[in-house]
């Protein structure tokens, strides 16, 4: 299986969250799976990448001309696609991956979040998405969209696409059925 993470290319992260990406490249990896990622070497989508690989994990990383030097491109991955712009870049990950997990991230990470959710509600694909977020940074995003439920912004069997949780086991797990 080919798993797309989507995750933080911030500088400025707190050690538990590259921990947290480390962990998951590592768990991807030893359940024989695939990383599929935005081909960065930095923050915790570079974590991600080097917990992959030190278990003799496959990277495949996906990052657009104008960020390789932005984001330090990883030259270690084992395939590195170069694209033209973030729109090729998502729908490339989304074209190789067989599911998607979420880890804590700023606008780029939300933004690729919603757009794969919002796809997989409107049928242009079947995928599971799984939200791995064991320190609460989504808190507030989930109270938000429980809101925007309740003003019925948010139509019935939305929230049923994605998948939460605070363990990579069990997100492995549920992308696994």
């Amino acid at each position: 299986m080919r798993i797309a993470v989507y995750c933080s290319s911030s500088v400025k992260v707190a050690p538990e969250n590259l921990q947290l990406g480390f962990d998951l490249g590592v768990a991807i990896a030893s359940a024989g799976d695939e990383l599929v990622w935005g081909g960065g070497k930095i923050s915790v989508m570079g974590t991600v990448a080097q917990g992959a690989r030190s278990v003799g994990g496959k990277t495949i990383g996906v990052i657009p001309e104008r960020l390789m030097n932005i984001e330090f491109i990883d030259r270690d991955s084992q395939e590195l696609l170069v694209v033209k712009d973030m729109r090729e870049r998502k729908g490339k990950i989304e074209e190789l991956s067989d599911a998607f997990l979420v880890l804590p991230g700023g606008i780029g990470t939300l933004e690729e979040f919603f757009e794969i959710w919002v796809g997989r509600y409107l049928g242009f694909h079947q995928k599971p998405i799984a939200v791995i977020d064991p320190n609460g940074s989504y808190a507030s995003l989930r109270v938000a969209l429980a809101d925007l439920t309740e003003k019925h912004f948010m139509k019935p069997g939305q929230h049923d696409q994605v998948f939460w949780s605070d363990s990579i086991i069990d997100a492995l797990a549920h992308i696994s059925k």
